[in-house]
């Protein structure tokens, strides 16, 4: 079943489990779905791909919403934003595991001879186009520069 089907059904099932809080966060979802559709035009097909971008995009805005949140002691509405992102997250394909970025990035730094902190970006570059979307960009980054400064 492609990601935009499985939305759309997710989205019924919620309706009739009268889950209020996972039936908004998916009509949120499918309203951005229905706007990259409106920006490909009618006969382009949105790809998984696609899906998981919007996705990411949106778990990104929710995390900075709740730090926001957190910030100015608004605890409720920061533990809200995170209970979005927790129905969100099932979209996206599993994560690496540390275990598996850590060698991702060790044998990286091996292929481009990444020696010290200078060599970030070209190492950076190189794990991410490996991760294919399964791993965060921060979580990576703080892994790289862990991997560099034990150089």
């Amino acid at each position: 079943m492609k990601l935009t089907e499985q939305v759309t059904h997710d989205l019924t099932q919620a309706m009739k489990d009268h889950d209020e809080k996972k039936l908004s966060t998916i009509r949120m979802l499918k309203a951005e779905l229905q706007k990259l559709q409106a920006e490909k035009g009618r006969g382009v097909e949105i790809l998984d791909e696609d899906v998981h971008t919007v996705i990411r995009r949106l778990i990104k805005q929710r995390k900075e919403a709740a730090e926001q949140y957190n910030a100015g002691g608004a605890k409720d509405r920061a533990e809200a934003e995170l209970s979005e992102i927790k129905i969100l997250e099932p979209y996206l394909p599993q994560q690496m595991s540390d275990e598996e970025l850590n060698n991702l990035i060790k044998n990286a730094a091996d292929e481009i001879k990444a020696v010290s902190i200078k060599d970030m970006g070209k190492l950076m570059k190189n794990v991410m186009s490996k991760t294919a979307g399964r791993a965060d960009g921060s979580h990576v980054k703080n892994l790289v520069t862990s991997y560099l400064n034990s150089k």
